[in-house]
């Protein structure tokens, strides 16, 4: 198992909060991660052992991403959050989460990667933690389209 590495960040025009529900609505991030749909399971997502899986690409050759919640916790009074996952499996092992925080009138989100990957050689790891966070800021540039189109007053005519 070869680990892998990569944080990305990115700043948000929207507060906290909306982009904190966006996150731990797990199947919405098939609607801003490329090529991506999550199948989740009853009850609360944010709740310690809520499992979901996500696909990425096309099956039958989609990368099968079994998660797990081990903490997501949002705290009111600072208008923070802090989400992680394990990883079950098939491929990706670890663990990955993310953080949310205010930033004047928008908001921050801090997104760490630290998987496995089996049968990867380990001369590798750098060229896929590159293409990891190129893939995650991609995504996050869908997200702040979504959540662009969500807040936006609506136009009237």
């Amino acid at each position: 198992m070869t680990p892998v590495q990569f944080d990305v960040t990115r700043r948000f025009d929207v507060a906290a909060r909306p982009l904190w529900d966006e996150l731990v609505d797990w199947p919405a991030h098939g609607a801003w991660i490329p090529a991506t749909t999550i199948e989740s399971g009853e009850g609360d997502p944010t709740a310690v052992g809520y499992t979901f899986t996500g696909w990425t690409g096309w099956r039958p050759v989609a990368l099968e991403d079994r998660m797990a919640v081990t903490q997501c916790d949002w705290h009111e009074a600072t208008s923070t959050g802090e989400c992680w996952v394990d990883k079950l499996g098939p491929v990706l092992g670890g663990r990955a989460g993310f953080t949310v925080r205010p930033d004047g009138a928008g908001s921050v989100i801090e997104w760490h990667e630290d998987v496995t990957v089996p049968y990867l050689p380990r001369f590798l790891a750098p060229v896929v933690a590159w293409f990891g966070s190129i893939g995650f800021k991609l995504a996050l540039r869908g997200l702040d389209k979504v959540l662009t189109a969500r807040t936006a007053p609506p136009t009237g005519g």
